[in-house]
């Protein structure tokens, strides 16, 4: 009897919990895990990496998004104001997502209408991590941006800061997920 219990408990608990469990928007990657590889780092700065952009797919947007951004932020590098690696916008909303190496703008592997604009590099496009050797790990914040515009009218030239102002403006969810790196 007891085992009958338990089993219907445990079966109403995953019912339960699988019927109105929260759809949250949702960042994941299939190439970048916990920490960069060589596959991502820059090529430049001293770093010799592949500055290959990871493959990211989100889900769950809320309603009300007209467009997507994707953001790469280090907030440990030395500079007193961290790093922007990747600026996307301008990402249609029936986009969901950015394939592995789309930061390569001579490729066109990013959808079609979206912008890629500079970065802290001073170029447009992915620059993948490259902190200063024994700086320790430094935090890559990849994150999705859902807007409530579907033009932030701005172009691949915008700074960094610029964009930051504009997605802060027009972001109503964002998910993100965070490597690790260091040198």
């Amino acid at each position: 009897m007891k085992a009958k219990f338990y089993r219907l408990s445990a079966l109403l608990f995953f019912l339960g919990t699988t019927l109105f469990a929260q759809k949250t928007f949702t960042l994941t990657s299939k190439t970048l895990g916990g920490e960069a590889t060589i596959t991502e780092e820059f090529n430049g700065f001293g770093c010799t990496g592949k500055n290959e952009s990871p493959q990211l797919s989100w889900k769950n947007a809320p309603e009300g998004t007209k467009s997507f951004a994707v953001t790469m932020y280090d907030p440990d590098a030395p500079t007193g104001s961290g790093w922007w690696h990747w600026m996307v916008f301008d990402i249609p909303d029936d986009v969901n997502e950015l394939v592995s190496n789309a930061g390569n703008v001579s490729l066109k592997l990013a959808p079609e209408k979206a912008i890629q604009s500079v970065t802290t590099f001073g170029v447009p496009g992915y620059g993948g991590p490259c902190p200063p050797e024994g700086h320790g790990l430094h935090q890559y914040i990849i994150t999705v941006h859902a807007l409530k515009t579907d033009k932030l009218g701005l172009d691949a030239n915008t700074n960094p800061a610029t964009v930051g102002y504009y997605l802060w403006n027009n972001t109503i969810a964002k998910a993100s997920i965070i490597a690790y790196y260091k040198r």
